[in-house]
């Protein structure tokens, strides 16, 4: 129709942006499950140099995946819960970066027993016996932080919660019971073709981080407070961005026939801000809808008024008893100005101004956002505070102890204002974008806040263990960095390039979430666990366990062994 002519042709709107979006995701989800699938192959086999172990993550996901979908439509279906199309591949990140986590924890402590000298029954044992504790722990903090999400008002964010708490329920369940069971089987051919787990490793990067943690824990904890706190101010420079147009790729249609509008129209004729009135009872008098109007345009911000069929102000209904007035607001429909107007002074003019006997109401996507907006800054305000109490209570229930839990939170709230920092840095700052998707913090803080607390649970674990064998407070920082941090930093460099390959994915959200995750484990990982956490540990001594005394040797019926083994209160 338009061939041999210099007119190019688009289909765009809000139908056309969620068709593309829809199929953004599903290629996303492609591309990030294949990175996801080979990086942590190519990661655990440099970690373990065994096919056997590199696989055993990728099966034990891989049948949890296969199970959850199932159980997550059987819940919704039951409770009538609608389902995010992104929940899918949000699940296949969580599902390989949490199954990850537990099953290197559970393989490091079983290999570190086997070069303890235990036979294999004793090794697997005794590593199910202690990481259990950490992994059952580490679920329920996740769990209930996203089921935290059920308090939301803004139904994005409710609807994302139970399908990734049955998801990591079920991976946790996966983790203590087939996953031993395989090893078991296997034994130490779990590691083959390697030996690795017959020698004890002599003279390693973290043998040097644990002596340097316990004998300057003053020196290391101000460090990694300081560099987090740096990271954090960049917080302060955040925009919010409520435009659902820059998410989508730049190549598909309804994107590119959008930015040729832009650049021909004026910004709020792309998307109007629509005010509908309605009589309580017989035809609107053409005058009334007038005067009506023209109180709507003379709200500063507003444009104009896009006419109605014929040159009217108002476009009426057949049988008179409602109207329809398109304002072009003077700013784009999804900027924070616009979303201030249609949601605050322009709403007020309307019902202020409304005739008597009719009701006003105002429409279109900057009305719609700016409802959103006000759920979405309801929501930080409440599900930040309920999950951080949540999970504090978890760690407490863990560790028998009020001190350890606190400080274990704030580092955890410091962590996510540094990761909101650095990403604010990029994005905003070198990126040179507006803001932000508004959906970040609340994901940032459910991934980095409950994700990244297994990492402190495991190094926090491991100090008890290593406190309860009669080592004084530095000494049991030292050997617990030494023995905890190898797992730390592979499950952490495994989960962190994980949610990295979001970035992979083509869609601007997505990039940002996988930026921002990725940061904040490694935050996590390599700055709060590995230095933060034993050094403050290592500070407060006896007084982290208070009021109960979990360091105390044999303490809470774990008695400590008759012999020092490798890996647990000795070096050799």
């Amino acid at each position: 129709m338009i061939a041999g002519t210099p007119l190019t042709l688009a289909v765009t709107g809000d139908v056309a942006m969620q068709l593309d979006n829809q199929d953004a995701f599903e290629n996303a989800l492609t591309i990030v499950s294949i990175a996801t699938v080979v990086l942590i192959i190519l990661l655990l086999l440099v970690i373990y140099r065994s096919p056997i172990a590199a696989l055993l993550p990728i099966v034990t996901v891989s049948i949890v995946s296969a199970i959850s979908p199932g159980l997550i439509a059987l819940v919704a279906k039951a409770t009538d819960l609608q389902v995010d199309q992104s929940l899918q591949i949000i699940l296949t990140i969580v599902l390989f970066g949490v199954g990850t986590d537990y099953i290197l924890f559970l393989l490091f402590r079983y290999r570190e027993r086997l070069r303890a000298g235990d036979d294999k029954k004793e090794a697997l044992v005794s590593a199910v016996s202690r990481v259990g504790e950490v992994i059952a722990s580490a679920a329920a903090a996740i769990i209930i932080a996203f089921m935290a999400l059920l308090l939301a008002i803004f139904g994005a964010f409710r609807s994302l919660g139970p399908g990734l708490s049955i998801a990591v329920a079920v991976m946790a369940l996966a983790a203590v019971t087939l996953v031993p069971a395989v090893v078991s089987l296997l034994g130490p051919r779990v590691f083959w073709p390697s030996k690795s787990y017959k020698r004890v490793p002599k003279g390693t990067a973290f043998q040097a981080v644990g002596r340097f943690v316990g004998r300057r824990p003053a020196v290391v904890a101000a460090a990694s407070g300081l560099f987090m706190i740096a990271l954090a101010l960049g917080s302060l420079g955040m925009a919010t961005d409520y435009d659902q147009t820059s998410q989508l790729p730049e190549d598909t249609e309804s994107s590119q026939g959008f930015r040729d509008l832009q650049a021909g129209f004026p910004a709020g004729a792309l998307n109007p801000t629509t005010v509908y009135l309605r009589s309580d009872g017989g035809r609107l008098d053409t005058a009334t809808l007038d005067q009506f109007a023209t109180k709507l345009k003379e709200t500063p911000g507003v444009g104009g008024i896009m006419p109605a069929r014929g040159g009217a102000q108002a476009a009426v209904s057949q049988d008179g008893s409602a109207a329809r007035i398109n304002l072009l607001l003077a700013t784009s429909p999804y900027s924070n100005e616009a979303l201030d107007l249609a949601g605050g002074e322009l709403r007020d003019v309307a019902h202020a101004n409304a005739p008597a006997g009719t009701t006003a109401y105002v429409g279109g996507a900057s009305s719609i956002f700016a409802d959103v907006r006000h759920a979405n800054d309801r929501d930080l305000r409440v599900i930040f505070p309920v999950a951080g109490v949540l999970i504090a209570i978890i760690l407490a229930l863990l560790l028998r102890a009020v001190v350890a839990p606190i400080y274990l939170m704030l580092a955890v709230v410091l962590g996510f204002f540094s990761t909101l920092g650095a990403t604010v840095l990029v994005f905003q700052g070198i990126g040179d974008r507006p803001g932000l998707s508004f959906m970040l913090p609340t994901i940032l803080y459910l991934f980095v806040v409950a994700i990244g607390t297994d990492y402190n649970i495991l190094m926090i674990a491991r100090l008890r263990e290593e406190a309860r064998l009669g080592n004084d407070p530095r000494k049991s920082a030292d050997l617990a960095v030494e023995h905890g941090g190898p797992s730390v930093a592979s499950a952490g460099l495994i989960l962190a390039g994980t949610f990295a390959s979001m970035m992979l994915a083509g869609i601007a959200f997505l990039s940002e979430m996988g930026f921002a995750v990725s940061i904040g484990i490694a935050i996590s990982a390599f700055v709060m666990s590995m230095f933060l956490v034993p050094s403050l540990t290592a500070l407060l001594g006896h007084k982290a366990w208070w009021p109960g005394h979990g360091d105390a040797p044999g303490g809470h019926g774990q008695p400590a062994p008759d012999r020092e083994p490798v890996g647990a209160g000795t070096r050799q």
